[in-house]
């Protein structure tokens, strides 16, 4: 697969993981529900979720060649986000997108510690 096909595939995989995850909190009300999962899902969040795990180096070199084969191919971005932002986030799906299919456990470790990075920051 290329980098966009597994961003396509991360985005849902890490959806999923995010709704499962704040569901877990007891959280019942559908629109506090959706600002949550927003808080983690943004462009914004997985562009800060991706560069605390490329600035500590947690990311091994296969690893952040999924990342930047993901980030390479997204060329155009979204009218609320800049380019930059846009490209790291969807490296940031590419690099889920890529672990969900090779290493399930390591891309879970990943989304945990991405969790837990925004909650304290």
């Amino acid at each position: 697969m290329n980098g966009l096909s597994y961003a396509y595939l991360g985005d849902a995989y890490f959806e999923l993981y995010v709704r499962k995850y704040i569901l877990g909190k007891g959280i019942t009300k559908v629109n506090e529900l959706h600002k949550k999962a927003i808080s983690y899902t943004s462009s914004k969040a997985q562009a800060k979720m991706i560069a605390h795990f490329v600035e500590n180096n947690i990311l091994s070199k296969e690893e952040l060649d999924a990342f930047k084969h993901g980030r390479n191919g997204a060329h155009f971005g979204r009218k609320n986000v800049d380019v930059f932002t846009y490209q790291q986030a969807t490296g940031f799906e590419s690099l889920i997108g890529y672990l969900s299919t090779t290493n399930e456990a390591r891309c879970i470790e990943l989304i945990e510690l991405g969790i837990k990075y925004l909650e304290n920051s």
